[in-house]
């Protein structure tokens, strides 16, 4: 719990410093992550970043049933759960200007970080899907949500991606289910992380290595 909670604050404090900079013309830029704008986008990683205060405030479920590799499993995001959260991200961006959504991503990580330290580390929550969970291992997928949504807006701000290492690990342990990459692909986390979340394209001998290596992605929603 304590590697991951340092992971998530770590994120989460350099994306709300490099946001410190941008202006409203950077915010209407637009994203890979279609059809979102750096604005539209922004305000979905602000919710997810304070998803656990209401999940923290809930009565806890029974018994923890998933994990956070399952939590990003294909399933989870059908079409109309993707046409929700992205319509869910564009309306939130229209209901604030550019420099009270930045204050706000900040409070909202801050406040799901002490509901994080007032709740008991073996705590269960319920997912927007109905799952229960163990704590550390939603947390888990918040780090991956600021993470990787912060390569997305590093490209669309044209900025040199800010990934903090602590970030880097927990999303690349997640991501390879903890086994070492193949030496072959001579990959560092960051590429891992992009190539793995399809924010750079696999070569042809890159697919090869890793089907050979048993490697199997998550799918990513939000």
């Amino acid at each position: 719990m304590e590697g991951v909670r340092t992971a998530f604050r770590d994120e989460c404090e350099r994306l709300g410093e490099v946001l410190r900079g941008v202006d409203e013309a950077d915010l209407d830029r637009p994203t890979d992550c279609r059809p979102w704008t750096v604005r539209e986008l922004l305000a979905h990683v602000r919710t997810g970043a304070g998803r656990l205060v209401d999940m923290l405030a809930a009565p806890a479920p029974g018994e923890a049933r998933i994990d956070a590799a399952a939590y990003f499993g294909a399933a989870k995001f059908t079409p109309p759960v993707d046409a929700a959260r992205v319509d869910a991200g564009r309306r939130e961006a229209r209901e604030l200007d550019g420099a009270a959504l930045v204050a706000d991503f900040g409070r909202a990580w801050r406040a799901a970080l002490d509901a994080v330290d007032a709740a008991p580390p073996d705590r269960v929550v319920r997912t927007r899907h109905g799952d229960a969970m163990a704590l550390g291992e939603f947390l888990r997928t918040r780090v991956v949500e600021v993470g990787v949504h912060g390569l997305d807006l590093a490209a669309a701000l044209g900025r040199r991606p800010w990934l903090t290492p602590t970030a880097a690990q927990v999303v690349a342990d997640l991501l390879t289910g903890g086994r070492p990459v193949p030496a072959a692909l001579g990959w560092d986390r960051l590429t891992l992380i992009r190539k793995a979340t399809g924010r750079a394209a696999l070569t042809a001998r890159e697919r090869a290595v890793v089907d050979a290596a048993g490697l199997r992605w998550l799918s990513f929603g939000g």
